[in-house]
């Protein structure tokens, strides 16, 4: 019976599907790593595990490292060590090598956690990015935005979802918004601004192959919502995936994958389509996707992705159905300032899509709003035909108002 071990920050309602759903793998122990007392584990994820190990720090490697062999030697050899954060791809890696299991290596998970090292190697490949600077302080960071040209986009080489990410449109904007940064032994990565739509490529491959792909659409792009807080977030996954129109996406990315050093696993990478129609890779996580993707990607091919996941990175296979469906989801942010005190247009925006939506969270009355792109709720909806979702999505976001108030 393979033996195998998740790491995990918390027991979120993420982390604990996907916890239920390696554990459901026929003929898995399982495992879990985690800060959290095991007791914060709902049932029935819990009462399913064989193991949890407390460490401190889930990112210091000693720590991982002898939780993992404390582990093992209770419950035997380790078939597989894996986690979903983004974070903690290159520590989880660095363990593997150590110990001798299988699984992606520390060269490849920095060549993707590490977004100047990813671009320096897209650009010796010939593959399309956004031109890169790195910068140690400020004044390298104003050479680097003149050589680029303004404007740019300011974001940590480790970033994730763009956290500390910004636009600089001139040398003021760029010196005031690093005034508050501390660069220390971080450096910061200065990135040309890619004009053009945004969108995402998620891959499954395994063995060094291309065995699935799903393209979507950002409408507008996260950067543009962060910095414009009216602004709602909203996703589009086409139905037909096969288009001639992503012939090129899809080749950059099995190109990229393969130079970043992917053998098995599935892979988030952001894009950008220019006005002249070619395309900029913006940078790719060697993890599932956040922001309820896994949930959109679900609802296209009526599977659980996450499963799908869980089996790809324990027994190194996955089996993806025809998608079925186009899918969308509106993400609901908070307008104004203070905590929410109101979501308006609700019963309108039933009325107009009511039958199209298969999932929902709805901001809460009384809380203090996330800052993020995500916002603090989100109504995914689902129709055979792509262009209604794309209305349905429209609805959505105009309909639908979070207020805030001090």
């Amino acid at each position: 019976m393979p033996f195998v071990i998740f790491a995990c920050p918390m027991f979120s309602p993420a982390a604990t599907h996907m916890i239920a759903a390696a554990a459901g793998v026929p003929g898995v122990t399982l495992a879990v790593i985690c800060p959290e007392p095991w007791e914060r584990l709902e049932e029935p994820a819990r009462s399913r595990i064989a193991g949890h190990w407390r460490v401190d720090n889930l990112f210091d490697v000693a720590q991982l490292t002898a939780a993992v062999q404390s582990l093992s030697a209770r419950h035997g050899p380790v078939h597989r060590l894996y986690a979903a954060l983004e974070q903690l791809q290159v520590p989880i890696a660095q363990v593997r090598e150590q110990l001798g299991i299988t699984g992606m290596g520390v060269e490849a998970a920095k060549n993707f956690r590490d977004k100047h090292r990813m671009k320096a190697l897209f650009r010796q490949h010939g593959l399309p990015c956004a031109k890169a600077e790195l910068a140690h302080n400020t004044e390298e960071a104003v050479a680097g935005a003149k050589t680029i040209g303004f404007p740019v986009v300011i974001k940590p080489p480790e970033g994730a979802g763009a956290m500390a990410t910004f636009r600089a449109d001139n040398e003021a904007q760029l010196r005031e918004g690093l005034a508050a940064f501390r660069f220390g032994s971080s450096p910061t990565l200065v990135e040309e601004f890619v004009q053009g739509s945004e969108h995402s490529c998620e891959t499954i491959t395994i063995g060094g192959a291309t065995v699935w792909q799903s393209v979507s659409h950002y409408a507008p792009t996260p950067l543009e919502v962060k910095s414009t807080p009216w602004i709602q977030w909203a996703v589009l996954l086409p139905r037909d995936q096969a288009d001639p129109a992503f012939d090129d996406i899809r080749a950059a990315a099995t190109k990229a994958l393969n130079v970043l050093g992917m053998d098995t696993g599935l892979s988030h990478m952001e894009w950008f389509r220019r006005p002249d129609g070619t395309v900029a890779i913006s940078e790719v996580a060697a993890r599932p996707p956040g922001a309820q993707f896994t949930t959109l990607i679900s609802r296209a091919h009526d599977v659980d992705f996450v499963e799908t996941w869980s089996r790809l990175m324990i027994e190194g296979a996955a089996e993806m159905p025809p998608r079925k469906v186009a899918v969308g989801a509106a993400y609901l942010r908070g307008q104004g300032r203070g905590r929410i005190v109101a979501v308006h247009g609700l019963r309108d925006a039933q009325r107009a899509v009511g039958a199209l939506i298969s999932d929902h969270k709805l901001p809460v009355v009384g809380d203090t709003p996330k800052d993020t792109y995500e916002g603090d709720g989100y109504i995914i909806v689902r129709h055979p035909d792509t262009a209604v979702v794309e209305q349905a999505l429209r609805t959505l976001i105009t309909k639908i108002r979070v207020e805030l108030r001090d």
